[in-house]
């Protein structure tokens, strides 16, 4: 076998690895949103501390994700993944249980929710070396041509975790609300498992002792950052109270909600990798196109969110808005890689990577707040937040690209 068909089979190893491991990522994400408002409400929470639990991790995320970008410059992409994967697993573990001590009366509500924004915060301090890693990985094993590409898969695989994890999540949840969790702690192991043996080294285009800093201001990517932020933010406020609307619209119990929920974000997650399996390899746009094709279709959805009020008509918004994420969620990362050069591709993936998080930070405080006033008022206040945003992708302008 000659040098370079050893070097396709690492890449192709590396890719398929990869993908798994982030396939596992997005279920676990995907069913802890599908279960957390019920299983909060199950143990005396508010509304307001069920976001408040998620903005706090969200917010960790966001001040770790550049850290783990500029690492894996230094250490390596295959180490900070895995350091990611494993920290999941355990800290997930850790997480669960206390949930089980809540539920078995051995927590007051709120000592649980102290004990669960801790185990949480935990949690995400390792979970956020994940995604800057990968994302950083994709770009070494990608060139300039096939970027947009090797991000795009990468957001497949992760609504791939997405779809798989409701469907299933759904089902465990007729055992115990907590079962799903429990699930996701050994698929998340097991996929850690997994890289630690078949993820091969990388070696890095430059490798520096000291990784460049990149400004959330740089006018390369500045455009990118705000839309990033925003339109995570909208996307979050809507991620953390569809459970609610669902439970109280339909009447639910806490499995039926978990059910129905996890349904509709199987869907909307089938609909984002239909994009970005089939569209997106076939599209050949800019990033910021795809952005600007995305705007228009989740703010229908969102409409449809605050007028809907069968589950039928909610599962349609869910499914629209899954649409409208498949284009925007690869345009947004390949946006950003494709404006920075080589050396800074861990620095773009920590910069791009922290503003899902921040916009998690922001999105189900602000969310849960706005639903315990009126049901409507997340979805129209996600209304007013994207078409704001596509205005502003129809007047803002890409930052320089690289040569190829």
């Amino acid at each position: 076998m000659s040098n370079y068909q050893v070097a396709d089979l690492k890449v192709t190893i590396a890719k398929r690895t990869l993908l798994a491991s982030v396939v596992a990522v997005g279920f676990a994400q995907t069913v802890l949103f599908a279960i957390l408002a019920p299983l909060g409400r199950e143990i005396g929470l508010v509304e307001m501390q069920i976001g408040a639990i998620i903005s706090a991790s969200s917010l960790t995320v966001f001040l770790a994700s550049p850290m783990w970008g500029r690492t894996s410059d230094v250490w390596g992409r295959r180490k900070v993944i895995l350091i990611g994967l494993f920290g999941y697993s355990l800290g997930t573990a850790f997480f669960a249980g206390v949930f089980q001590a809540a539920l078995i009366g051995l927590l007051a509500p709120f000592a649980a929710f102290i004990a669960l924004t801790i185990a949480r915060v935990s949690n995400a301090t390792v979970m956020a070396a994940v995604m800057p890693a990968s994302n950083a990985y994709m770009a070494d094993i990608t060139d300039v041509a096939n970027r947009t590409k090797g991000i795009g898969a990468l957001g497949a695989a992760t609504n791939i975790g997405a779809m798989l994890g409701p469907a299933v999540g759904g089902m465990l949840a007729t055992i115990t609300l907590l079962t799903p969790l429990y699930f996701s702690v050994l698929l998340t192991f097991g996929s850690a498992c997994v890289a630690l043996y078949t993820l091969p080294n990388i070696t890095l285009p430059k490798v520096k002792t000291k990784p460049p800093r990149l400004k959330y201001t740089d006018p390369r990517i500045l455009p990118f950052v705000i839309v990033g932020i925003f339109m995570f933010m909208g996307f979050a406020i809507v991620q953390q109270t569809i459970a609610f609307r669902f439970q109280d619209i339909l009447k639910l119990s806490g499995a039926e909600t978990a059910q129905a929920v996890g349904m509709s974000m199987m869907l909307a997650a089938a609909a984002s990798l239909f994009v970005q399996m089939v569209v997106i390899p076939r599209a050949d746009v800019r990033p910021f196109i795809l952005l600007k094709m995305a705007m228009p279709l989740l703010i229908v959805a969102f409409v449809i969110m605050a007028l809907g009020d069968t589950q039928f008509s909610l599962t349609g918004a869910m499914i629209l808005q899954g649409f409208g994420m498949g284009l925007a969620g690869p345009g947004f990362m390949a946006g950003a890689s494709l404006a920075v050069s080589a050396e800074e591709q861990g620095a773009v993936a920590g910069v791009a990577g922290s503003c899902p998080p921040l916009g998690f930070t922001i999105g189900p405080l602000l969310g849960t707040f706005l639903y315990s006033i009126e049901p409507t008022y997340p979805y129209w206040f996600a209304f007013v937040i994207y078409v704001c945003l596509f205005i502003f992708t129809l007047m803002a302008k890409e930052g320089r690209k690289p040569s190829a």
